[in-house]
């Protein structure tokens, strides 16, 4: 499946860990997306993305939690 079919949201998660140098925290690609980081509320929105994003392969989550991108 192309990646042009996914939400833009989710090709926006998708491009920001696929950018990171290795496996990203949900609070770095929170960072990256301009969301406020500070509140642990307004991260959890994103972890289930990312964990939706995993689940469906494109991305990989690692046992410490941290994503990274699908090669």
């Amino acid at each position: 499946m192309e990646e042009s079919v996914l939400p833009a949201e989710y090709q926006r998660i998708l491009a920001a860990v696929r950018q990171a140098a290795g496996p990203v925290a949900v609070r770095q690609i929170g960072e990256v997306l301009g969301l406020d980081t500070g509140v642990r509320g307004k991260l959890e929105p994103l972890r289930g993305k990312m964990t939706k994003l995993a689940d469906r392969g494109w991305l990989h989550k690692r046992p410490d939690g941290r994503f990274a991108a699908r090669r």
